[in-house]
Order: C-alpha cells, then structure tokens, then sequence
C-alpha cells in the first residue's frame, strides 16, 4: 500500500513537472517568436532608413542621381553671414554660364592702384612660381581646357606672394580659383585658408583674419571666418553655412575688399561675407598668405589651384571721385583675352557709373579704352574701341542708360601708364576711362 502511493506520488510529480517545463518551453517559445518578430521589423526599419539615407547621400554626393541635389535645388538666394556668431544659411549656389545681368547687383568694386599681379604666364612649367614664397612645395601647371597657367598648390603648404610692400588700410584682392578633381571622397579637411597676416614670415602664429574655404563633398559646409588679434575680447568665430558644393566645381572668382575694420568676401557674384569691425587692428594687417590643407593629390589627383592674383589699393567709391574729379580710370573692367567680352564679375565697376548718370541727369561721359603692348598696333587700336562701347552697350542694355548721353573711344597701346614688359605693368596698361564731357 504504502509502496502504491509512492509511485502515485511519484506519477503525479513527474507530470506536474511535465506540465511546468511544458509551459516554461511555451512561454520561451513565445519570447523567441516576439523577439525574432522584433528583429524582422529592426531589420525592415533600417533597411528602409538605410535606403532613404542612400538616397538622400546620392543626391549630394552624386547630382543628377535624383532628389534635391545642389544642381537643381530650388532657391538661390544669398543670405550674409553676421558677425554675432549666428551662421547663416542659403540654398545650393550653382555652376553655369553667368550673365552680365547676373553680375547687376554685384558691388564689388577692386582697387585702382595695381599692387601685385601674377598670371604665371612669366614662370616655367613645373617650376615654383618666381614672385612667391612657400614652406611647402608647389608648381606652375596648365589644367585641360582651362585657359592660362596656374599655380597649384601643394597639401600642408604656407605660400606668399611677394608684394614688395605692406598693404594699405583699403585695398582689394582677387583672384581665380580651380579645385581640380573634387569628388564624394573629398572630405571636411580640404580647404584653402585666405591669410591677411601681421608678417610676411611663414608662419601663421601672429595676428590675422582668416577665411576657410571649404571643398567637403558630402556635406555642406560653407565658409569659415575667424580674426585673431591679441587683446581683443570679443574674436569672430564664425561659419557662415551656405551650400557651395557645386559652385567648387567650376572655376570660381573669389574677391575680397577691405575698407579699415571692414571685410568683404564674394564668390562670384555672390557676396559671402560683410563683416563691419572683422578687421580690430587695419594697423596689424600687412600680408596676404595661403595656406592649403586636406587635399589628396597623389591617390585622388586632387589640386588646389590659383590664377591672376590681382592685389590693389583703394577699392574706395568711384562714384564720389568720377562727380568731384570729372573722370576716372580703372584696370578692373575686364576682359576675355584679346576680345571685347566683358567678364561679367566687372560689373561691380559698371554698376556705380550707372548710379551716377542716373543722380545727375545732366552728365555725359565719353568712354575710352586702352590696352597693352601685346599684338599690332592696329589690333589694339581696334580692340580697344570695342571694348569701350561694350562697356557703353551695358550701360544702356543692363541699367537702362540713355546711349545718347554716352560716346566711346579707342587709343589702343598709344598711352600706357606703365611698363609693358611685365604682367603687372600691363595689367596697369589695360584699363578704361570715364570722362565727363
């Protein structure tokens, strides 16, 4: 008896102890199943995340692939940065043909004392060009279709131009500006720092106001401006954010103005940066520097290039001078090469005459152009009469100037103001002259 309910009690054991771990299987069964549930639908949500980020880097990284890419984005309005630390922000700047009625409402004005210029058409190729200076390393190349010689400038190098002089508290700079090779692969480090120094020495450990142009392909970086000027409380550190990706693809003109504290940056036609007290020190500020960083030449055959660098004095207004002085002359008017065709980054220049026939009604002015030494003397005589009423066609045609208060005229090489052996001395000799009549 006593055996018979032993083996009752063991029976009923095992299967209260089957049905537990029954239920205990059931119920990890159970986790399993919700747990592998949770992962399918993990899975699904990061493939469908990691799809629509594809798609989004496609459309940065690879313009035309779809999307809003910086090629088709709506909206091409410049914003300026402001020097309160907050950044600003635009649509893509683009690429492309750009019109003299682009240029309408660009005001920037380049100096009209010549203080350097360098085109590189004097250096040798593969040489280290003549008129500057460099801890690096560095040559003079030409680049496919691109017309002239360029300076490219190697990675990790601190390079100057050799002004011969300290530059005066207003002045301008320009230059041209080709960063070959950019690619998806082009990262936030690749960028070329514009330098107004304190020394002319190589370094960069001084007092100086700093633009960073940015080259990153995979995000929009913008420009960076900084001024670094000891015992000044309140520094400008700021990054003006604007989506420049593919505006970096073409070649770009980058022109700068300084007026005592004030500092003006644009990139083409479009002005980046108005900052009214960047500059504490104007005293301090006496050498323009390059430096180039993050560029990848050897495994991604990436190059920072530069041409005509054009350094200046003044950059002041010419409308008061043309009104007290009856006439004034000026070599930043330019030209194609040995053509007519004026470039339309000219037309800051264009612009101020036009606000001065449009004050006074009563002026008239005769247009006259003049050109270097290089060709005969008939072809300069002939093109410099064709570049004088260019400039005449766009003042009637863009501003809506009255042809009849406006003649023109050509004196080719006939009166230079300076010598024309050197590409400084001619670029001096290519200028055009407004006259009162």
């Amino acid at each position: 008896m006593k055996t018979s309910n032993k083996l009752f009690c063991c029976l009923s054991f095992a299967l209260l102890l089957g049905t537990s771990a029954e239920a205990q299987f059931f119920k990890k069964l159970a986790k399993k199943a919700e747990k592998a549930a949770e992962r399918t639908v993990e899975r699904r949500v990061e493939q469908e995340t990691s799809k629509k980020t594809d798609q989004a880097l496609d459309s940065i990284l690879e313009p035309g692939s779809g999307g809003n890419t910086p090629g088709n984005t709506p909206g091409n309005e410049n914003t300026n940065g402001n020097a309160d630390g907050n950044p600003s922000t635009t649509g893509p700047m683009t690429t492309g043909p750009k019109t003299m009625e682009v240029y309408s409402k660009f005001d920037f004005v380049p100096g009209d004392k010549p203080l350097f210029y360098d085109d590189f058409n004097d250096d040798f190729m593969g040489d280290f060009p003549s008129k500057w200076n460099t801890n690096g390393s560095g040559e003079v190349v030409t680049v496919g279709d691109l017309p002239g010689k360029w300076y490219s400038v190697a990675n990790r190098s601190l390079t100057i131009p050799n002004l011969g002089t300290q530059l005066p508290e207003d002045f301008t700079i320009e230059f041209d500006l080709k960063v070959v090779n950019l690619s998806r692969n082009t990262g936030s480090g690749a960028v070329l720092s514009i330098y107004l120094s304190e020394t002319d020495g190589l370094t960069t450990n001084e007092n100086n106001a700093l633009a960073n142009l940015n080259f990153c392909q995979y995000i929009a970086i913008g420009v960076r401006v900084d001024n670094n000027f000891r015992g000044d409380p309140a520094p400008i550190q700021n990054t003006l954010q604007q989506d420049l990706r593919q505006l970096y693809q073409d070649v770009v003109h980058v022109s700068i103005a300084v007026n005592k504290n004030r500092y003006r940056l644009w990139l083409n036609e479009n002005k980046i940066a108005d900052l009214p007290q960047f500059i504490v020190k104007p005293e301090l500020i006496n050498y323009l520097k390059f430096y180039v960083n993050g560029i990848d030449k050897q495994k991604r055959q990436e190059q920072v290039l530069i041409s005509n660098l054009k350094i200046a004095e003044g950059g002041v207004d010419l409308r008061r001078k043309l009104m007290s002085e009856g006439k004034i002359s000026t070599n930043g008017i330019l030209f194609n090469s040995g053509s007519a065709d004026i470039l339309p980054q000219s037309m800051g220049i264009i612009r101020q005459i036009s606000q001065v026939l449009n004050q006074d009604g009563s002026i008239q002015l005769n247009i006259v152009g003049h050109t270097d030494s290089d060709g005969s003397d008939e072809s300069n005589m002939t093109l410099s009469k064709n570049r004088a009423e260019a400039v005449k066609k766009a003042l009637v045609s863009v501003y809506g100037i009255s042809p009849d208060r406006l003649t023109s005229e050509g004196k080719g090489e006939t009166e230079p103001v300076a010598d024309n052996t050197s590409a400084q001395g001619k670029a001096q000799n290519r200028r055009v002259e407004f006259i009162k009549k």
